[in-house]
């Protein structure tokens, strides 16, 4: 069962919990959406893979593309899942495009905790519009 613990415990803002353990679908907040269970704003959908509007947009273009298929990570994907995952790549230009950033992207896939996964269902954010985005991290105090 997954477990959902205070934003605060797993270092992110504004969000009132994160979903960051377990590896149920029935809980799973894509997988629910992919079911149809909870509304979003689809920007894309075919047999393996679901676009949709992030519900806290950083940029006038932010959607993610997801597969329908319950991956919780990009570090837990397999051999198999190639196919799905080359496609959610060549479709994020294409959706780019049509989402109104014509000149370039940020395509984002956080995993596991250090990489700042908050659901643990793999997704692709395809960000942008019509300016240059902000620095992709700051440089730590190393």
């Amino acid at each position: 069962m997954r477990e959902k613990r205070p934003a605060a415990e797993c270092g992110f803002s504004g969000r009132d919990y994160c979903a960051t353990t377990g590896d149920g679908m029935d809980d799973c907040i894509f997988c629910k959406i992919v079911r149809g269970e909870v509304p979003s704003k689809k920007v894309y959908e075919d047999d393996e893979v679901l676009g949709f509007h992030d519900i806290r947009p950083l940029a006038p273009v932010h959607f993610m593309l997801v597969p329908k298929k319950h991956i919780a990570s990009l570090a837990e994907a397999g051999a198999e899942d190639a196919g799905v995952l080359g496609r959610m790549l060549t479709l994020s230009g294409k959706l780019a495009r049509e989402q109104g950033s014509p000149e370039g992207f940020r395509t984002i896939i956080n995993s596991g905790r250090i990489g700042r996964q908050d659901v643990m269902h793999l997704h692709i954010h395809v960000i942008g519009g019509p300016e240059p985005l902000g620095a992709m991290l700051s440089k730590p105090n190393v």
